[in-house]
């Protein structure tokens, strides 16, 4: 059980439907006859009831549905066809070239897996307010919580269902505008922020892995970051004194080595804001390792189950980290060992496993494309597993408050600090300082692929890119196929997924789907 996970606390996050079935084996109360007149009326039930709104997040965060579409999407993700694994009905090209169907179970499970917790902080909310004694700050904390599903909801389809009342009829819930539910998040985090607790997430052990004051205004810094996208209006001033608080709170440090902060054991990352605590045990869910480690890999670091071999970064993505920047160990390439040293063969082609950087096209029948793409291990693979791995899921971290400060001053016109905070990264990742002249938005963009490679920001941040510079960073052409979208734009945002039409006839689908 990891250091200041409180299991008792956070179990509910296991069971979905908590209040209507029991949770076994985390707490001594069965709670399968919960009502609202019973239920909660101990700090330990309320805390767990709370525990419950976060169980999307295991969807949510560092390797489902939403993270998939906002990687594969972009320059630093890609899953080519391997023989005859990794095609899925073409699914997999179709995020590459930016001609998603409709009827995606991906887009569907997204749509899903956010409406979701929406629906459960709505629940939990309508729950706690039939409660007395419940505390501001516990309120607080769903809300903010709900508005970074709700950013994840407009950021992905624009104009979404502004659900925030757990009794309303599902027969009439229509869509709002991305505009209106922008300002809908804006005043909940603003109004709810100064509520929560001010203590680090590791200094604080009893709510690891809820949000806090500084995870509230990493949403909001986040929100301002792209207003431009949302709503037509930047709100670049606003953004970087969102991050600057949490800068300023005193609270958080660059972890000295980056990749800590996603190991398998990183609970005590003094960097990382806000985390989904998963636990090979007991808060299952995440598998990144099984997605994109070869298939032989569970030799190398004493997986018990075979990888997928599938998901690999493109070699130009590959090719923007320097040999000196420590950044780049999160990339598995060349000759691949078993853990006692020995050199990996293939049985299947009888071929010596190196994996190569080089991506060149999306599918090869050929064997050796078995071994094509530089395989991530940021997170840490986790010996004895197969996947569900015991790495906290990071969420925020201080260095993404750093870079998106930076950005926000530059385009603000009033650099101000930008140039020592990007420097303080680029010197932790051992790699030279960049002097005033480098300071250009390009290459900022470049430097948050680097240091933010598959934690899920790089579609929200080529949107950004391409809306405010007018450079075709996401719509534009990409590697390999060289695939050009078209010229209205309209895969800016995903499909609404048809699924949810038929259980809705209320919906729109968005332009150009």
């Amino acid at each position: 059980m990891k250091k200041g996970i409180n299991i008792k606390h956070i179990g509910a996050m296991l069971c979905l439907a908590m209040l209507t079935q029991a949770c076994t084996k985390l707490d001594k109360n069965v709670y399968s006859n919960a009502t609202e007149n019973n239920f909660p009326k101990t700090p330990a039930q309320v805390t767990a009831v709370v525990a419950s709104a976060y169980n999307a997040m295991t969807s949510i965060g560092n390797d489902g549905n939403t993270f998939v579409l906002n990687e594969v999407t972009t320059d630093e993700m890609v899953v080519p066809t391997r023989g005859n694994d990794w095609y899925d009905g073409g699914k997999w090209q179709s995020y590459w070239t930016h001609n998603i169907k409709v009827d995606d179970n991906t887009v569907n499970g997204a749509w899903g897996d956010i409406s979701s917790g929406i629906t459960k902080c709505n629940f939990v909310l309508n729950l706690l307010a039939s409660q007395s004694g419940v505390s501001p700050a516990t309120i607080a904390e769903v809300k903010v919580l709900r508005a970074y599903y709700f950013l994840k909801f407009i950021d992905m389809f624009g104009s979404v269902p502004l659900v925030t009342d757990y009794n309303t009829d599902p027969s009439k819930v229509k869509q709002a505008t991305r505009a209106d539910v922008y300002a809908f998040i804006e005043s909940e985090l603003t109004t709810n922020a100064p509520l929560l607790s001010t203590k680090g997430q590791s200094k604080d052990a009893s709510t690891y892995g809820h949000l806090n004051q500084w995870g509230a205004y990493m949403i909001l810094a986040k929100l301002y970051m792209n207003a431009q996208v949302y709503t037509g209006t930047p709100q670049w001033a606003k953004a970087a004194a969102a991050a600057d608080k949490v800068i300023q709170s005193g609270q958080y440090s660059l972890q000295p080595i980056m990749l800590d902060n996603f190991a398998v054991v990183n609970d005590g990352s003094v960097e990382n804001i806000f985390v989904v605590p998963f636990d090979n045990t007991y808060i299952k869910g995440f598998s990144i390792e099984m997605n994109t480690l070869n298939y032989v890999n569970n030799l190398t670091f004493g997986l018990t189950g075979q990888p997928y071999n599938g998901w690999c970064t493109p070699t130009a993505f590959f090719r923007s980290f320097t040999d000196q920047d420590a950044r780049k160990k999160m990339w598995l390439i060349g000759q691949q060992y078993s853990s006692t040293g020995q050199p990996l063969v293939d049985v299947k082609t009888n071929l010596s496993v190196v994996l190569s950087p080089y991506v060149l096209q999306l599918s090869n029948p050929a064997d050796t494309f078995r071994y094509a793409g530089a395989r991530s291990i940021k997170y840490y693979p986790q010996a004895g597993t197969a996947g569900d791995m015991s790495n906290d899921g990071v969420i925020f971290r201080l260095s993404d408050a750093y870079l998106m400060k930076a950005e926000a001053e530059i385009r603000a016109g009033a650099p101000g600090d930008a140039l020592t905070l990007v420097n303080a990264i680029r010197t932790r990742s051992g790699v030279p300082v960049w002097s005033a002249s480098d300071l250009t938005l390009p290459n900022l963009l470049a430097e948050r692929g680097r240091e933010f490679a598959w934690e899920g920001w790089r579609r929200n941040d080529l949107i950004r890119f391409e809306v405010a510079d007018g450079v075709k960073y996401y719509t534009g052409p990409r590697v390999p196929e060289k695939v050009q979208d078209a010229a209205d734009n309209h895969t800016l945002i995903l499909p609404i997924p048809s699924q949810q039409k038929i259980s809705n006839p209320n919906l729109n689908q968005n332009p150009g789907y």
